[in-house]
């Protein structure tokens, strides 16, 4: 069976196709600046080296047009026939308290995804974007929509509710939904698999951690609190996001100096975080480079950042009286040792500690805790396109 992946973004379509008994990708790439001068489309076979296209690229139709054309190419496909695919699997980021899990995309299923473009304006229309032109072009091959929210629909009321008049979360739906979904729910599924115990009597905090970062308590397989919120600015200090912050300061900023909501919003998501605190960079290669060389914004942005997750971590074992595994994910987690060192120290009292030397490795699967670790450390990299055509395939089945 054969399973297509869309991450459909405004101006970008990514793309992976899986040959799911294997469950290896034989194919992906990248359509850049749809709609903008410079489009292009990058196509990475598995066993060959890259195809690239320049030319026009109007809309997300067109952007799948020349996907499918490189997918099929005499010299740098992977399949025959585009009717190869048996089906198409999107990821859609906010599915609010409508979608619980992943659906197979119908009228409903669209209108649902349109009403809750209010909740994320900049990623529920570009992903309908992609399901509504595979649908064009992709006739009789069912879609099926895959929520990054939906992991987090088992987080209880007393964990998602903020303290605000009760009507806001009935009239505007505001709650924390959560974000990063697949990819916690990924590293869980193969934590289990590395500890050789089920899932359902594993207590996890889950780091996915990167230009966006957020943490999850998993108790049996399950979320049960996430430290992104409504939006994905709550929680960590990431990139250029603020993450927590004494919501006042929004207001007393605003008047200062004399900010349009518009402003505002700019400022918490993109120029904050590590990239405002140091004044440098949102990369942490750079900060970690400034940093060594002397450089003390570098290290505040660090340091900052360090005790954010390490708050969470103290917070999420006490929701779940107890931990067995802390995993590191995404690009920074899974790629930097010294990150991952600077978190865990100091974690004694969870009888959690990490081998220095099995802490080396960088962007594979491993456990770096100690043989006296209570607490096993892992780092799992992650991959939401394979959770994505995993669940593709179990609902179509």
């Amino acid at each position: 069976m054969k399973v297509l992946v869309i991450n459909s973004g405004s101006s970008s379509l990514k793309y992976q196709l899986f040959d799911m008994k294997e469950r290896q990708a034989i194919a992906k790439g990248l359509v850049e600046r749809i709609g903008i001068p410079g489009s292009r489309l990058t196509h990475y076979p598995a066993d060959r080296e890259p195809y690239r296209v320049e030319r026009e690229i109007q809309h997300h139709g067109m952007a799948l047009e020349i996907i499918f054309d490189a997918l099929t190419h005499a010299g740098h496909g992977v399949i025959n026939n585009i009717k190869e695919i048996d089906a198409v699997g999107h990821r859609v980021v906010h599915g609010g308290e409508i979608f619980k899990g992943p659906v197979l995309v119908d009228d409903a299923a669209k209108e649902g995804i349109r009403r809750l473009a209010e909740l994320a304006p900049l990623h529920n229309p570009a992903n309908l974007l992609g399901i509504e032109a595979c649908e064009r072009l992709l006739p009789g091959i069912r879609q099926v929509a895959v929520f990054d929210t939906s992991f987090h629909h088992t987080i209880p009321p007393h964990a998602y509710m903020y303290g605000l008049p009760y009507r806001y979360y009935e009239e505007y739906g505001i709650r924390r939904y959560g974000f990063h979904g697949t990819s916690h729910k990924y590293v869980a599924q193969r934590a289990e698999a590395l500890l050789s115990r089920p899932l359902q009597e594993l207590k996890i905090i889950s780091c996915h951690l990167g230009s966006g970062s957020s943490i999850t308590a998993i108790l049996g397989g399950c979320s049960i609190d996430t430290s992104m919120g409504f939006t994905p600015l709550e929680g960590l200090t990431m990139g250029t996001r603020s993450g927590d912050l004494d919501p006042a300061i929004i207001t007393y900023l605003m008047e200062k100096d004399n900010l349009s909501p518009a402003q505002i919003n700019k400022i918490l998501n993109h120029m904050g975080g590590v990239l405002g605190v140091s004044g440098l960079s949102s990369d942490f290669r750079d900060l970690e480079k400034a940093a060594a060389e002397g450089n003390k914004r570098a290290k505040l942005a660090i340091d900052l950042f360090v005790h954010r997750v390490k708050k969470y971590i103290g917070a999420y074992a006490a929701e779940l009286n107890g931990l067995d595994a802390l995993i590191f994910t995404a690009g920074l987690g899974e790629n930097s040792p010294e990150i991952r060192a600077a978190i865990c120290q100091g974690l004694d009292y969870l009888y959690l500690w990490v081998n220095p030397e099995k802490n080396t490795v960088r962007g594979r699967e491993a456990d770096i805790s100690t043989s006296g670790s209570r607490v096993r450390v892992l780092v799992i990299p992650t991959n939401e396109e394979l959770m994505i055509a995993s669940e593709t395939m179990q609902l179509i089945n």
